[in-house]
């Protein structure tokens, strides 16, 4: 199980990337080759000015059971012993824990 801060943690960032989404898509936008050399130093100046964790690649993918970041599986949204625990159990459809 994973400290409760680093859950925590997460949660503030996730919820930072929403409130800025659309201003870096905004940014992001105006630093485009089409826009001139001033305006893309404009924007590089306000994106530096948004918070860190404002960036999506800040956020990192968690078990949804244990909080646990290592060992995650995309497919499922569990880190590597919860599959196998519930695969075990029969819990996850359409998987079977290997024998041979």
């Amino acid at each position: 199980m994973a400290k409760l801060g680093l859950r925590n943690k997460q949660l503030k960032r996730e919820k930072m990337v929403r409130k800025y989404e659309s201003k870096r898509a905004a940014l992001k936008e105006k630093m485009s080759v089409n826009s001139t050399p001033e305006e893309r130093k404009n924007a590089m100046l306000k994106m530096a000015k948004l918070p860190r964790n404002a960036n999506p690649t800040r956020l990192h993918n968690r078990c949804s059971i244990t909080g646990r970041a290592r060992g995650f599986m995309r497919f499922f949204g569990l880190c590597r012993q919860q599959v196998r625990t519930m695969a075990s159990e029969g819990k996850l459809p359409g998987v079977r824990k290997s024998s041979w």
